[in-house]
């Protein structure tokens, strides 16, 4: 197991990696148990199927919410689900909750802690590629509404996030594939020289040898941008960063139903149609569409929409994106292959063509 230190002005905690780490977490719960804590375990259906072995090696018979899967749990009558479940089981401000599962699960889970009792740990057990090298790390917490994806949250960071690589040879190959959009949006907008590993190296599976290293490396990414702006204030650049493709992204899976893609395949979309922002805004050069498009499909991404959606509808969820300021969106640009910046005043016209170059249709 090696961690790294992510050190905020408030809060620090350490990520950790490695395999074959549910001794590392039994003995972390043992310890809260020992000082008197209640401690409490939310994961989804699919986890206790695949990986049954791991949560007895690691809780035991710590209380256990099984919630459904998939990103519909993302909700208010499951947020009201995790929040009943700690008041059943006497949860006060010295207790914690483990987050074990993708993204879904983390984001749910973090989101009841920082609102019941107005806040108690948590701490992040990925169980997704997706989950390891994003969701968990930053302490972005929150559910979906009708109107857009992660609306309505809170900022909240875990005690500790433990990411155990063994984990993802239970995970299907599309889920994995999805996680990789993430890998490669950190190659993108920090990290040209991982992008160009994921360009042509050999392809990362779960049992690769360099794929601890990987998730780290995209931990540590993810941390030196969240400890600079941890709560995405920055005029420019800052963790808004993070979100290169996700503008985009978001409004596919509003307008698709949640769940309909998987959200590294809709950021996918978005990491390209961000590309074309780019080249049509004269940032950089044509020819990098063709390399992000190589990288997309190598990893079997989507790189357009695989059903035609409303242009209209697209467009009206991204007026709801979180990074609106003052009634105007702002995209997420390159400068370059492994440099990213923030882009204000784009004109609808432009992300209009884009839209329909992608698949989208317009009733006109």
């Amino acid at each position: 197991m090696q961690s790294l230190a992510v050190n905020l002005h408030t809060h620090s905690y350490s990520i950790h990696t490695g395999r074959g780490l549910s001794g590392q977490v039994r003995s972390e719960a043992n310890q809260l148990q020992t000082k008197g804590h209640k401690v409490a375990v939310v994961t989804d259906a699919n986890i206790v199927r695949t990986q049954n072995s791991w949560l007895l090696d690691a809780f035991g018979n710590i209380p256990t919410l099984i919630l459904p899967p998939g990103e519909t749990t993302k909700s208010f009558a499951h947020l009201q689900s995790c929040c009943e479940f700690f008041a059943e089981h006497k949860l006060d401000r010295n207790s914690a909750v483990f987050a074990f599962g993708g993204g879904v699960i983390g984001d749910l889970t973090g989101f009841a802690a920082a609102v019941f009792l107005r806040g108690i740990s948590f701490y992040q057990i990925p169980t997704t590629l997706l989950a390891m090298v994003d969701s968990s790390v930053g302490g972005k917490t929150g559910i979906n509404i009708p109107a857009g994806k992660n609306l309505v949250g809170a900022f909240q960071q875990p005690k500790a996030v433990f990411a155990d690589v063994n984990l993802l040879n239970s995970l299907p190959e599309r889920e994995f594939s999805a996680g990789m959009a993430e890998v490669i949006k950190h190659g993108m907008l920090a990290d040209s020289a991982l992008f160009e590993i994921l360009a042509s190296a050999d392809r990362l599976h779960p049992d690769h040898p360099d794929m601890a290293g990987i998730i780290r490396r995209n931990c540590s990414i993810k941390a030196s941008i969240v400890q600079a702006d941890e709560r995405e204030t920055a005029k420019d650049g800052g963790r808004a960063l993070l979100n290169l493709g996700h503008t985009f992204g978001h409004a596919i899976e509003a307008v698709a139903g949640y769940g309909t893609l998987l959200h590294g395949e809709a950021v996918a979309i978005g990491l390209l149609l961000a590309t074309k922002l780019s080249v049509a805004l004269q940032l950089v050069d044509h020819s990098n569409i063709a390399r992000v498009e190589h990288v997309l499909s190598r990893y079997n991404l989507p790189i357009r929409l695989p059903s035609p959606l409303s242009l209209e509808e697209l467009m009206l969820s991204m007026t709801r994106d979180k990074k609106v300021r003052s009634g105007t969106l702002r995209f997420v640009g390159l400068r370059a292959l492994g440099e990213a910046c923030t882009i204000d005043s784009v004109n609808p016209n432009l992300v209009r063509d884009l839209w329909l170059e992608s698949g989208a249709v317009s009733p006109h």
